[in-house]
């Protein structure tokens, strides 16, 4: 702990309509994951949905399952990995894996992509149990300064360890415990001095005059992505307030089922998605959800009635 230091690390963006988007960078998977869904989603009309219809929780998942499969293979700590974050945020590569979603039918799981950068490619996907005892933050402040924060010790009371009163996390588990599949090493693979991917997912999205009209984030494990794209949507695309935005009924898929929240009318999906070819799952969907528009008129916040955040405001 003493030899370790904080790496600032640029953001990543990238346009979606009329908007620009910025998240956190590899590491974490969290922006370049969510920046891919929104791109692969942005040549459908979204805006002429109904955000709790099964058209709109077809193309949710479907543009999940494609950035998850990129996210598993490419996504690590950039310092031991050469991600390909260029060739993963490319418009023409982004196009390309759009037009792999069907309207119409479900395909199932997907491979991963490949884009500029990744020539000569060594590493195989894998899979961390990535565990939800994580809390965002979303503020801005009256001379708008803004931030978007998440923070995790991993899973509850982390490593169960505590020192001088702070517990330490048990972050590990955030690397694939599988070093290498199929004869090739994992790109998120345990290594000394290595950072772990995370799916932190902290947003701000910009205007074309490059004014700031939205901060949010939430926790959840890898699923934090589905709910922050889903929210940035609802916000951007389908013009509600944040906190009608943060309380929507989860829809997400992981490149595996399509889960869908329990006890929500999420869960009266379920036999119109199988009927389109998905596999799906009703279960408990946990997120956190904080978010701030900033309008002409003021601060609009909303924060995620599944847990105990609250907005507030002076």
């Amino acid at each position: 702990m003493a030899r370790y230091t904080a790496v600032r690390r640029e953001p990543v963006c990238a346009p979606y309509r009329v908007y620009r988007v910025c998240g956190m960078p590899p590491p974490s998977s969290g922006g370049i994951t969510v920046l891919q869904m929104l791109s692969m989603l942005e040549r459908f009309d979204l805006s002429a949905l109904d955000p709790q219809s099964v058209e709109a929780a077809h193309l949710l998942a479907e543009a999940g399952k494609l950035a998850f499969a990129d996210r598993d293979l490419y996504i690590a700590d950039p310092d031991f990995v050469p991600v390909p974050i260029a060739g993963l945020l490319s418009r023409t590569y982004l196009a390309e894996r759009s037009a792999l979603i069907d309207p119409e039918a479900s395909k199932g799981p997907v491979d991963p992509g490949r884009p500029d950068q990744q020539q000569g490619w060594n590493y195989q996907s894998g899979v961390s149990p990535e565990m939800p005892s994580t809390s965002h933050v979303s503020i801005v402040d009256a001379d708008g300064n803004a931030v978007s924060m998440t923070t995790s010790i991993e899973s509850g009371f982390g490593s169960r360890l505590m020192v001088h009163g702070i517990l330490l996390n048990n972050q590990l588990t955030d690397f694939s415990f599988a070093p290498e599949a199929g004869g090739l090493p994992v790109a998120n693979r345990v290594e000394p001095g290595k950072r772990p991917r995370s799916s932190m997912a902290p947003v701000m999205v910009f205007d074309a005059d490059n004014d700031l009209v939205l901060v949010i984030g939430s926790p959840g494990g890898s699923r934090i992505i589905g709910f922050v794209v889903q929210s940035v949507v609802a916000v951007l695309d389908w013009g509600l307030d944040p906190q009608t935005a943060v309380s929507l009924p989860h829809v997400l898929n992981r490149n595996g089922d399509t889960e869908l929240e329990q006890e929500t009318v999420a869960a009266s999906l379920a036999e119109p998605l199988q009927a389109l070819g998905h596999s799906v799952i009703v279960r408990d969907l946990n997120s956190g959800l904080h978010a701030i528009q900033i309008t002409p008129d003021g601060l609009i916040g909303g924060a995620d009635p599944r847990r105990d955040g609250v907005a507030r405001g002076d």
